[in-house]
């Protein structure tokens, strides 16, 4: 039997969906996960199961500031002279923690897997950008991608089409499943009660049905655009309820009459434009109906996914969307943008795609998605449940070993141009956190 090769999986900070990975990771290889930017807050909380890899933090006392190149250069080679891993997989590189981390890499003469999530269509691209990054991408012998968008673009750039593997963007699947399961079986099962039922919701202020979106409060996360189309899907909700009252039939059954009457819309997350979207909300009069709870850890957000009746990201731009993956795992329908990376893996027959810039389009898909019955709302949420499980932790692992095992067979030989690259990228000067 082939030995396990050691390898080092580089990351700004290991949170959860990192931790997943990583111990996937162990299970096919000798890994060890390497974080550069230990925060002494992390607010996404920390992970709840064991780490089955080796963690190493080059800056053991975290700190509120990235550390400064030259430090984090020494620190780098330290580790790496210490570890001594047969390979070193690299998060992006464009980064200032990934940029430092391949050039160490190249003067110790360890062959790199890139893992990516570029896409062509991510943002616009200029020629002279492109022509650096082919350079940094001939240094790396394999990459690991999430889909068929970066694999192109990735071989756009130079690497062989036979040495990318997906499986990066993958998250704790069993973990979503598992705990929404639980909330939505408790919730039942106290429902029967009367009184347990209300309560739960009461306690996260959650209303009857919702859409769910989370998204950091962004400019490219498109929420005022979500907003209005939800707005406006209020107002042929209201149209219709009209119509039904005043010139409807006897007996004529509507999407939004009883307990069919129109879902609310809970956005979690925060940022630079909550100011904004509650000035928005007040104009439009939906406080009542849109609920901003604010950003939430990660083991709070099982609740919001178990008891949302269907998922929305409207991003105009998404190198893939974490966020999607989540509700596929907690088996819920979904309506993503069309730019979403994740779109052509994750997005076939359990739910609906639309155009980002067309909010009358997205007004329309929740029209849609609110109008199913329950039933064939639940064939959609058990398709994500289909889909989701060829998107778990362990299709990370198995990409990296293939990944790995390439790179140590016939390892990039860095050119003098990109050996000279890389360390003058590596040495500018490193950003800081907001």
């Amino acid at each position: 039997m082939e030995p396990k090769p050691a390898i080092a999986v580089v990351f700004q900070h290991i949170g959860p969906y990192h931790h997943a990975r990583l111990n996937a990771a162990a299970e096919k290889l000798l890994a060890t996960g390497l974080e550069w930017s230990a925060r002494e807050y992390y607010p996404w909380g920390a992970a709840a199961s064991l780490a089955r890899y080796h963690k190493v933090s080059l800056f053991p006392e975290a700190g509120d500031r990235f550390p400064g190149n030259a430090q984090l250069r020494r620190a780098f080679y330290a580790t790496l002279q210490r570890a001594r891993p047969d390979v070193v997989a690299v998060n992006g590189w464009n980064d200032f923690g990934s940029l430092a981390a391949a050039n160490c890499c190249v003067c110790h003469g360890i062959p790199m897997v890139v893992m990516s999530e570029s896409a062509r269509g991510d943002e616009p691209r200029t020629w002279w950008k492109e022509m650096i990054k082919r350079r940094i991408v001939d240094l790396y012998s394999a990459a690991l991608v999430g889909g068929q968008r970066h694999v192109e673009y990735l071989v756009e750039l130079g690497m062989p089409r036979d040495r990318i593997f997906t499986g990066y963007d993958v998250v704790d699947n069993a973990y979503f499943a598992r705990r929404t399961l639980e909330i939505r079986k408790s919730h039942l099962r106290q429902g029967y009660g009367g009184q347990a039922a209300f309560e739960i919701r009461k306690k996260y202020g959650l209303p009857e049905n919702y859409f769910l979106a989370s998204a950091r409060f962004i400019e490219k996360k498109n929420l005022p655009r979500l907003i209005r189309a939800y707005a406006e899907y209020r107002q042929r909700s209201e149209v219709i309820r009209l119509r039904q009252g005043y010139g409807g039939q006897k007996g004529q059954t509507s999407a939004v009459s009883g307990e069919n009457a129109p879902w609310d819309l809970v956005l979690l997350g925060d940022g630079p434009l909550r100011k904004t979207l509650n000035s928005q909300l007040s104009t439009l009069n939906l406080h009542p109906h849109v609920h901003l709870p604010g950003f939430k850890p990660y083991d709070e957000l099982p609740v919001y996914y178990a008891l949302a009746s269907a998922f929305v990201h409207a991003s105009t731009t998404e190198q893939w969307g974490l966020v999607v993956n989540e509700a596929l795992a907690s088996g819920l329908p979904v309506i993503v943008s069309s730019r979403c990376g994740c779109v052509p893996e994750l997005v076939q027959d359990n739910g609906f795609t639309f155009d980002p810039v067309d909010e009358h389009e997205l007004a329309s898909r929740l029209s849609t998605m609110a109008s199913l019955s329950h039933d064939e709302r639940q064939r959609l949420g058990d398709a994500s449940y289909r889909i989701a499980m060829n998107f778990a932790p362990e299709r990370f692992g198995a990409g990296l070993e293939q990944a790995a095992h390439l790179a140590l067979r016939d390892p990039s030989k860095a050119s003098l141009l990109g050996r000279v690259l890389i360390r003058l990228l590596s040495q500018m000067r490193a950003p800081q956190p907001p």
